[in-house]
């Protein structure tokens, strides 16, 4: 008897659930990526064509990336990913590049070459996302990779003009000749036909065999047998122990929403301490206010940035009551800051080439990734070894600072998501170095605060306050939305030069249509890309 009624249960329970969700409406009609190539967008198209997911799509976009865009990311550099699954969990996966564990500390600095390259995590990173959350095969991710970098792709200006910028130093790395010049010793040139057999290759091997694929047999016997070979310090044994881990998510206040970012290696605390001292300031229209508002709050947050490893000061950037206090010494002009030259600071603060690589993809199940990758400085450390095909980030050497064995390298990578009752508001990341965390703040307040929308919140001009001034970005296409600030009451520079400012890669959700929508930042190459859901 007990059976019975048993089984009625279960067949009533099955009953409402199947009569709920027939009477469900759908949340979200779309899939979308936003990316820095068009290849990469459309990748990650392909894999939503497939019935994957955005753990796929960004995967499948990141992969490409490192085929087509190699000046500013690659399989042998880091990366940082936040992301939201439709289950309504908050992760993270650290890949950042680690120091070998035979790594001494020594007085000689390098900003490119083989004493420069530390252990890769973005092979890690992206197998780790693709395994845990993924829905296609591995085979299927990287597909397009493979495709482009076997079969070719046309190099776009941009990505030609990077390239070109780094000849000299090429010239000094056999494999880098090989994979980087054409037969004739020179740069590609923009619309050039680039082949990549031998990254093909090593791709090939990471689709069959999975992070073994990379981290341990022929390819990483190849990376370690070139490295050591010329100079360099990587070991069989750091490459095996390489994992990629999962992150610590922090959380903060913005306009109603909550922000969750990245604690080290990224630099999600000083995203979000700016963010809620914003949040504490004057609302204005004026664009004069936000500039000063935007360069003290940034000011201030980046001299915190050597005490994010202290537990106190990490709570106190992340006190939202802090923030309001921080925000009243502004109002009233009694931060009495002492800023910090930039001089006593790493190559990676004052590099002129920003680098680095931001996607964010979104689906129709709830699942969102924004995701950062780099090689460091434009085309990484200029070595590649012949035999695979790739470039390494710098890692060691000073250009981010000095690091122990085994540690991890921290950057100015900063993927943000912002939420608003378990709903996803905006998912935003940014490339260029030390303007990451000031172009993804200034997106998202022109966003959630401004209320622009999201393409106008990414065209809009950025400030970044260097030493004791402020830069404004001043190139012809937004020269006449710039703040009117008197240099003589208030130190200022007009930057006139594109892409200087950091790039931004986001989707928002729009509620009224339930759809989600993307933007590329103008300043570069990118693209979105959406697929419907009928």
């Amino acid at each position: 008897m007990k059976h019975i009624f048993r089984f009625i249960g279960s067949v009533f329970c099955l009953l409402i659930s199947f009569s709920c969700n027939q009477g469900s409406e759908k949340i979200i009609n779309n899939n979308a990526i936003s990316s820095a190539h068009p290849l990469a967008s459309l990748s990650g198209k392909k894999m939503f064509e497939l019935n994957g997911n955005a753990f796929d799509a960004a995967v499948a976009a990141a992969f490409t990336l490192a085929v087509v865009e190699p000046s500013m990311s690659g399989i042998g550099g880091r990366l940082q990913a936040i992301y939201h699954d439709s289950d309504g969990k908050i992760g993270g996966v650290d890949a950042s590049t680690q120091v070998p564990m035979n790594y001494k500390t020594t007085k000689e600095k390098h900003s490119f070459g083989y004493k420069t390259i530390g252990i890769p995590g973005v092979v890690a990173g992206l197998l780790k996302l693709h395994k845990n959350h993924g829905s296609l095969s591995l085979e299927k991710v990287m597909a397009p990779a493979i495709k482009h970098a076997e079969e070719g792709y046309r190099i776009l200006p941009l990505e030609s003009m990077r390239q070109q910028s780094a000849k000299t130093i090429f010239e000094n790395f056999e494999g880098t000749r090989a994979h980087f010049l054409n037969k004739n010793g020179d740069s590609f040139q923009s619309g050039d036909l680039v082949v990549q057999k031998t990254l093909a290759n090593t791709l090939k091997l990471i689709s069959s065999n999975g992070k073994a694929g990379f981290y341990e047999g022929e390819i990483a016997k190849k990376m370690v047998d070139d490295i050591q070979s010329n100079g360099g310090i990587l070991t069989l044994e750091d490459l095996k122990n390489y994992n990629a881990l999962d992150s610590d998510v922090l959380q903060g206040k913005f306009e109603g929403t909550q922000v969750y970012a990245l604690n080290l290696p990224s630099y999600g605390a000083i995203t979000i301490q700016i963010l809620q001292i914003m949040d504490h300031l004057s609302k204005s229209n004026s664009e004069e206010l936000w500039s000063k508002q935007f360069d003290a709050s940034t000011t201030l947050a980046y001299s915190y940035r050597n005490y994010q490893q202290n537990q106190d000061s990490l709570a106190k950037m992340l006190n939202y009551n802090q923030a309001n206090t921080w925000a009243y010494k502004i109002k009233n002009d009694k931060l009495n800051l002492v800023v910090d030259k930039l001089k006593n600071n790493t190559e990676y603060w004052t590099a002129s080439i920003g680098h680095t690589t931001h996607l964010t993809a979104a689906d129709d199940q709830g699942n969102v990734v924004s995701l950062t990758q780099t090689i460091g400085p434009n085309m990484g450390s200029k070595v590649a070894s012949k035999d695979l095909g790739f470039l390494y980030a710098v890692s060691l050497g000073g250009y981010l600072g000095e690091y122990k064995p085994g540690e991890r390298s921290n950057s100015f990578i900063s993927p943000t998501l912002f939420m608003k009752n378990k709903k996803l508001q905006l998912a935003i990341g940014a490339a260029g170095g030390n303007r990451i965390v000031t172009a993804i703040t200034q997106v998202a307040h022109r966003y959630l605060s401004q209320k622009n929308d999201l393409n106008k919140s990414l065209f809009l001009p950025r400030i970044y306050p260097f030493e004791d001034t402020l830069w404004i970005e001043d190139h012809k296409e937004v020269k006449d939305l710039n703040a009117e600030i008197d240099p003589n009451l208030y130190p200022i520079k007009m930057i006139d030069q594109k892409a200087r400012f950091g790039r931004v890669h986001a989707i928002s959700y729009d509620s009224i249509a339930k759809t989600w929508v993307g933007a590329a930042d103008p300043d570069w190459e990118g693209t979105v890309e959406y697929y419907s859901i009928y």
